[in-house]
């Protein structure tokens, strides 16, 4: 990419790709805020719109998806410039199934609007989406600035997602041992802490990308997790797809 009336078209090319990522991204974030309130506040309008709103989500997504790959056709872009698109898709990829995610959260807080609450439950889950969603916007933050600093520094915070889904998780199964009418409100409750626990995921595999389009390289050491206190029973293992 030589020419420099080239190279100026791949840069307008991908600014505008790049806004498109930074509404989605602002998207998301709007949906897990949103998502956490309105399991809290019991809102069921509010979990429709969540719901509603992940549309637009998904046509971000096919449309960045679709302009990096005329970007990929007719530029031709190499080394750096093809880094950048690469890793822009990847990112989009994340969002989409954070966004996913929220939904799940919304559409599990209809369901649960028509059971007794289980105490401290949604609180301590919008506690957890309240992490995730600052995690995301500094990795959007590091992704935009080129900050490997400070995308390792998400990638690290994802161990305190961990602990709490952990946390979460224990108190679900003393509830349900304690009041067998506690089962059905616990089992939704942990799908949706689960589901803001792999939102954790997807985050870091966003600052991932954002340490690989800085430095050239993926991260070398694996992600911090703390697996060591999740269990494993029957009706517990998958999250919402």
């Amino acid at each position: 990419m030589n020419d420099p009336h080239i190279a100026k078209a791949f840069d307008r090319d991908l600014e505008a790709i790049q806004a498109q990522v930074m509404k989605m991204g602002g998207l998301v974030e709007e949906a897990i805020r949103e998502g956490s309130k309105s399991l809290k506040s019991r809102d069921v309008e509010l979990a429709e719109k969540v719901r509603r709103g992940d549309r637009q989500i998904d046509e971000l997504e096919d449309l960045i998806n679709t302009q990096c790959a005329q970007v990929l056709a007719i530029r031709q872009p190499a080394a750096t410039d093809l880094r950048t698109v690469l890793t822009v898709m990847k990112i989009a990829g994340n969002l989409e199934r954070i966004g996913d995610y929220a939904k799940n959260m919304a559409k599990r807080t209809e369901v649960l609007s028509q059971m007794q609450p289980v105490e401290g439950a949604s609180s301590a889950i919008r506690r957890m989406s309240k992490e995730v969603g600052s995690m995301l916007s500094d990795a959007l933050d590091a992704y935009v600035r080129r900050d490997a600093e400070l995308a390792e520094d998400v990638r690290h915070r994802d161990l305190e997602v961990d602990q709490m889904y952990n946390a979460l998780f224990r108190e679900f199964l003393t509830f349900m041992m304690e009041d067998p009418r506690n089962i059905t409100a616990c089992m939704h409750l942990h799908f949706i802490a689960k589901n803001v626990e792999r939102m954790g995921d997807h985050v870091t595999s966003i600052a991932d990308q954002a340490v690989y389009l800085a430095t050239g390289e993926m991260p070398d050491d694996p992600r911090p997790k703390d697996n060591k206190a999740i269990y494993r029973v029957e009706g517990f293992e998958e999250a919402d797809e």
